[in-house]
């Protein structure tokens, strides 16, 4: 690789979740809604795409704006935010985006003769009679569009979202839907019917606990369907397996969560939770997908920013697929798509953290808890995109953890952190929570990024490196290095 890997795995300026990667020849092309930082509601960007060899997956190029919500003919003045899309090859060879506008109930096609080119409205989801899926009398809501294109050329479109706890009776005519489209890839060839259990369906069976909310995506592994989705406790991307496109899904397990949780056995942790020790970082709403490159499987996800729901940033994880079929969850981890540990000598800006939380725990990232300034959080100087300063940590108090995970140590023996702030006490270093410090690196209050070091104490090998703020005030936490 031409450099390593981090999470997030695009740069620091973006802010794209709800990733739908997809290998189209020898390049990985990524695909998501397109939030802002600092944004006040959901994807207020146009759509954007990435792409990465698949031999390389630490060199992402942007590939610009390939979908402008103005293109919709029923959006012109834009006020529509774009929600999640997917695209698929179809059996033409042209590739075809799905996707919806904000509480919009319709699916627009848009199609372009490569990935990431300039795709151009082609139509709505619809029956052969004209009628928009969705505005027809019994149609469900459609949202986050998914689409497969099968081995035989036959064409599958996935959507629809249920209620959380709590919402079943205002949200009761909400559930996932699934069907199968015309070769034209936009007209339905039959009518929806159910995908996987929402907390609507009377009897789960094996999905109880873990039942669809929203986030629809379906890929095709060695004969098998596997249907991932967001469970109903948000932070959780799950799989559902079956031997058939439209029916007969199994539950399967958690994929990835993105706080953590899950790893050392199930935790009934929710959106209304407080602040808990087995939350190990800031959650919220998850989607995306795996993606086989090469031979190796990756689950592609996201995290959030900035104390809020709407600045959100992909990341990318390996994921082991078992024996039987299934898959084992994943952990967060910093070094993502690396391949392996991170280099356990140089400079490592904060932002690739892969559990961030407040001495109590982290919380739901729109929790009003949150916003008391007692939480630490990702954030950024600077409006969105390019022309900001980077992003960084902010509000580390007393007990606040930065945790990251792995690194190759070999022969490191002093450590320096980046941080400006209020901040007058210690910077203590871990490789396990609450273990011996490798460091004690004395901080004191600046205006100014400022760089302060310590003796660095540990063996070497591949170890996780956590830094927790000790005493008064707040540090803002740029970077550290290895030396």
């Amino acid at each position: 690789m031409k450099s390593q890997a981090y999470n997030p795995y695009l740069p620091s300026y973006e802010y794209i979740p709800d990733g739908e990667p997809h290998v189209f020849g020898d390049r990985v092309y990524l695909f998501g809604s397109h939030d802002r930082f600092g944004g006040k509601k959901f994807c207020m960007n146009d759509y954007v795409s990435y792409s990465a060899t698949v031999d390389d997956l630490s060199d992402w190029r942007y590939e610009g704006v390939i979908f402008k919500k103005t293109q919709d003919p029923s959006n012109t003045d834009g006020k529509l935010a774009l929600w999640a899309p997917d695209v698929a090859q179809g059996p033409d060879g042209r590739f075809y985006l799905y996707y919806c506008l904000a509480d919009d109930r319709k699916i627009g096609v848009a199609v372009c003769d490569q990935p990431a080119g300039q795709y151009e409205f082609l139509g709505y989801v619809q029956d052969e009679e004209g009628g928009i899926l969705g505005q027809r009398n019994g149609d469900m809501m459609p949202f986050d569009p998914a689409v497969l294109v099968d081995d035989d050329n036959r064409v599958y479109l996935y959507c629809g979202n249920g209620p959380l706890p709590g919402m079943e009776k205002r949200m009761r005519d909400r559930n996932g839907r699934c069907m199968e489209l015309a070769q034209d890839m936009q007209t339905l060839r039959s009518e929806p019917g159910p995908s996987i259990p929402s907390l609507n369906t009377p009897d789960p069976g094996s999905f109880a606990g873990h039942e669809f909310f929203e986030a629809s995506s379906i890929r095709k592994f060695d004969g098998r369907y596997y249907f991932v989705y967001s469970s109903v406790l948000l932070h959780e991307l799950c799989f559902a397996v079956s031997d058939q496109p439209l029916a007969g899904f199994e539950y399967g397990g958690t994929l990835i969560s993105n706080g953590d949780i899950g790893l050392e056995g199930d935790v009934p942790v929710s959106f209304r939770s407080k602040a808990n020790p087995a939350v190990k970082n800031y959650i919220g709403n998850n989607h995306g997908s795996v993606v086989k490159i090469r031979s190796s499987y990756y689950v592609f996800h996201h995290r959030h920013t900035n104390r809020r729901m709407f600045s959100r940033q992909g990341c990318a994880e390996p994921i082991e697929m078992l024996p039987d079929g299934n898959f084992k969850q994943s952990e967060m981890t910093s070094c993502g798509l690396n391949g392996g540990p991170l280099a356990g000598q140089g400079f490592y800006e904060a932002r690739i953290a892969c559990q961030l939380m407040s001495a109590r725990g982290a919380v739901f990232s729109a929790h009003p808890m949150i916003q008391n300034r007692k939480h630490p959080a990702f954030t950024q100087d600077g409006p969105d995109r390019e022309d900001n300063p980077g992003q960084y940590i902010t509000n580390l108090r007393h007990g606040a953890i930065a945790g990251f995970k792995f690194f190759d140590i070999a022969g490191a023996k002093s450590l320096s952190v980046t941080v400006r702030g209020t901040c007058r006490g210690k910077m203590l270093v871990r490789n396990t929570p609450g273990g011996n410090e490798l460091a004690a690196i004395d901080v004191s209050p600046s205006k100014t990024w400022s760089v302060y070091s310590a003796p660095f104490m540990t063996e070497d090998g591949t170890q996780p490196l956590y830094f927790e703020y000790q005493g008064r005030g707040a540090a803002d936490f740029f970077g550290f290095e290895l030396a």
